[in-house]
């Protein structure tokens, strides 16, 4: 008897797509995540030693420095809006992973369809597109505040 050998299924691009987009927003949540508690426990952290080193009658320096570290991770924390990014990157991914479901279970608004893989498409392109405007129109608005803010030579 001569073993059949099943042909390799071909790998379907608007799932490789899905799951790519998936991978993508997961990680991206990750790092922004662990970046935000990072930044927020060392802020923590720092303050917390500050009158510490003052109790201890360090030098002057010691508490000036670690004022400086706070001041720089809350900086950081805000322009790389960790919490912000994490949460809707977060929410993107267990969309799209929602979208998976359905179609994998063809439910939803898959359930009858003759080409639900279509609407797929349509509806993972539809999130994907969402985060990203939402993401420019951020990045639109923090320059404009920014150019809006009063220079120096402005307050004279």
């Amino acid at each position: 008897m001569t073993e059949q050998v099943q042909p390799v299924a071909a790998v379907d691009p608007i799932v490789a797509r899905l799951e790519d987009q998936i991978a993508w927003y997961s990680r991206a949540s990750t790092r922004n995540r662990r970046g935000h508690w990072t930044l927020r426990l060392t802020s923590l952290m720092m303050a917390a030693a500050v009158p510490i080193t003052a109790t201890l009658q360090q030098s002057s320096a010691v508490p000036a420095l670690l004022g400086a570290g706070i001041v720089v991770a809350e900086g950081a924390h805000e322009l790389f809006r960790l919490q912000q990014n994490w949460t809707s990157f977060q929410a993107t991914a267990e969309a799209l992973k929602h979208e998976k479901y359905l179609y994998l279970a063809a439910a939803g608004p898959y359930r009858r369809l003759q080409n639900p893989r279509s609407l797929l498409a349509e509806r993972v392109e539809a999130l994907v597109s969402s985060e990203t405007a939402q993401w420019v129109a951020i990045q639109q608005s923090q320059r404009t505040s920014a150019s809006d803010a009063p220079s120096p030579a402005q307050d004279e």
